[in-house]
């Protein structure tokens, strides 16, 4: 059970620092949001790493602006460095050109927390008027096609997807991707799944390319994945070591002990 108060804190519409108190430890703290109503991409690393890459590759051709962050106790101990810079783990980036705001981890969100993470995420997009949210996630399978699967919280967005994907007819959306999903269908806020296949739990940015592609057609982008692909080997490379790490920094569950007893 976690214990302990969650402070949401974001820059409001005045420019000043607000908190909110909920059950567990989460902290959304934010520059102000210059976009309107805008749309928001969530990746968080799930099976082959879909999300993290995908969205790190959005966020570089799309020359988004780093504004806030995504802060627990429970999240793994540890800081990323990028080209020598410290970077907080879960980070969100803006383009108010684009009217985009992207919330990318290098971490994995613990089942335990991701109740609280989702819906701290989402009181945090409902304060600055989000209106739609893209969640993207990797999902197992056994075909060696570039398949995209699409999922929907409400029947108007699953008529925009369904020409573009195959729909997920069945089954379900585990960690903090299918928390938020739930999360918004409660809310009813406007949500789609972009699930990219993946045979393999290793990173796998041809998946995250195919993804991309189908939000270029989704969102009139012009997100390159050529370069993605090229740049596979190294990424794998780069993602994996990522992964390790990550592995290295979680605690193992404690067991509890066992005394005999007398009497």
């Amino acid at each position: 059970m976690l214990v302990g108060i969650v402070y949401i804190r974001f820059l409001n519409a005045g420019g000043f620092l607000s908190e909110t108190d909920y059950k567990s430890d989460v902290h959304i703290i934010t520059e102000k949001v210059k976009s309107e109503e805008p749309i928001l991409i969530e990746g968080f690393p799930g099976i082959g790493l879909v999300g993290n890459i995908a969205s790190q590759q959005i966020i570089e051709e799309l020359n988004m602006e780093y504004i806030g962050s995504i802060e627990s106790r429970y999240f793994p101990p540890i800081a990323v460095l990028y080209e020598g810079i410290i970077n907080m783990p879960v980070r969100i980036y803006e383009n108010p050109a684009l009217n985009l705001i992207m919330v990318v981890s290098d971490i994995p969100i613990n089942p335990s927390i991701s109740y609280d993470v989702s819906k701290a995420l989402l009181d945090w997009a409902e304060s600055v008027n989000v209106k739609e949210i893209i969640s993207i996630a990797g999902i197992a399978t056994m075909s060696e096609e570039p398949v995209v699967f699409g999922a929907a919280t409400t029947e108007e967005m699953l008529e925009r997807i369904k020409e573009k994907v195959e729909i997920f007819q069945m089954g379900t959306i585990s960690g903090i991707s299918g928390s938020i999903m739930a999360e918004c269908f409660m809310r009813k806020l406007p949500a789609i799944s972009l699930l990219g296949a993946t045979q393999t739990q290793n990173p796998d940015p041809r998946a995250a390319a195919a993804v991309i592609k189908i939000l270029n057609d989704f969102c009139d982008y012009s997100i390159d994945t050529e370069s993605l692909i090229e740049q596979a080997e190294k990424i794998e490379a780069e993602m994996q070591k990522l992964a390790e790490d990550v592995r290295s920094t979680e605690q193992p569950s404690s067991t509890r002990k066992e005394f005999p007893m007398y009497g």
